[in-house]
C-alpha cells in the first residue's frame, strides 16, 4: 500500500478562462467539492494517507481550502512552487523532489479519478514505475498517448503518432522501489537543462522509459476525467454528481 501522494496543482489553467480567472482550475467546484478535495477524497478512501499539494497560481486560495479539510485519515501539506508562471509542471516535480522518498504517487491535479482506480493502482506491480492509462478507439493530438509492448511503457507524449499509440495516460502514476530514486535523479538532471523548465515530467518518464524500468496499469472501464477545457466541466460534473450521491 502507498501512503504517499503528490498532487500537482500549480497551474492556472489558462485554457479554461474566463472561469479560472480569479481562482485556480484546482478549485473549480464540482458536486460541492473542489476538485482538489474531490482528489483528497478518493485518494485517503484508497488509504493515502499523506499528501503534497504543490501550489502556484493564487496559492493563498489554496491553502484555505486546504485548511478546511477537516479529515483524520490524511495529513495534507502544501509546497508553494514560485516559478509556475514560468516552469512547466517538471518545475513543481522539482519543487517537491525532496519529498520523493520512498514509494509515492503522483496524480495531476486537473485529474478526477475514482476511488476503484486508486485501489487499482494500490494492488501493485512489479514496474518500478506504473503509468495508469486508459483505452479507447483513438487518440488526438492533445491526449497524452503512450506505446507500450505488453504492460512495459515504450514511449509517452502528445507528438506520438496513431500508428505509435495504443493507450493514453490519465495523468496516475505510482513509484516503488527504485522507482522514486529513478525519478528524482532524471527530474533533477532535466531541470539543470536550459530547457528544463518547458518540459512535462512525462517527459521525463519518456527518457527513463529506455531502463525497462517503467510499465503501464490499465484502468480500462473505471471512471476517470481530466479537467483541461471548458466543454470539460459537463463530463466532469456528470461523474461527481454520481459520487456525491452514494
Amino acid at each position: 500500500m502507498i501512503e504517499h501522494a503528490i498532487l500537482l496543482s500549480a497551474g492556472q489553467g489558462s485554457r479554461m478562462l474566463p472561469l479560472t480567472a480569479e481562482r485556480p482550475k484546482c478549485l473549480i467546484d464540482f458536486s460541492g467539492r473542489t476538485l482538489l478535495e474531490w482528489q483528497v477524497e478518493m485518494l485517503a478512501r484508497g488509504g493515502v494517507k499523506t499528501i503534497d499539494v504543490v501550489t502556484g497560481f493564487m496559492t493563498d486560495m489554496v491553502d484555505v481550502v486546504i485548511a478546511r479539510i477537516d479529515d483524520p485519515r490524511v495529513t495534507i501539506t502544501t509546497r508553494f512552487n514560485p516559478f509556475y508562471k514560468v516552469a512547466d509542471n517538471l518545475g513543481s516535480c522539482w519543487i517537491v523532489r525532496e519529498a520523493m522518498e520512498g514509494d509515492f504517487l503522483i496524480l495531476n491535479g486537473d485529474t478526477l479519478v475514482s476511488e476503484q482506480i486508486v485501489r487499482r493502482v494500490q494492488q501493485g506491480s512489479d514496474w518500478p514505475i506504473a503509468v495508469t492509462v486508459d483505452i479507447k478507439d483513438g487518440y488526438d493530438s492533445d491526449d497524452m498517448k503512450v506505446s507500450r509492448d505488453g504492460d512495459r511503457l515504450v514511449r509517452i507524449g502528445k507528438t506520438l503518432t496513431a500508428d505509435e499509440s495504443n493507450a493514453e495516460s490519465i495523468g496516475f502514476l505510482a513509484f516503488r522501489g527504485e522507482g522514486a530514486a529513478l525519478f528524482r535523479n532524471a527530474v533533477r538532471a532535466a531541470m539543470r537543462t536550459p530547457e528544463g523548465v518547458q518540459h512535462w515530467y512525462l517527459k521525463v518518464i519518456d527518457s527513463l522509459a529506455l531502463t525497462g524500468k517503467v510499465g503501464t496499469v490499465s484502468i480500462e472501464g473505471l471512471d476517470w476525467a481530466e479537467v483541461d477545457f471548458l466543454t470539460d466541466i459537463e463530463i466532469a460534473r456528470a461523474l461527481t454528481d454520481k459520487w456525491a450521491a452514494v
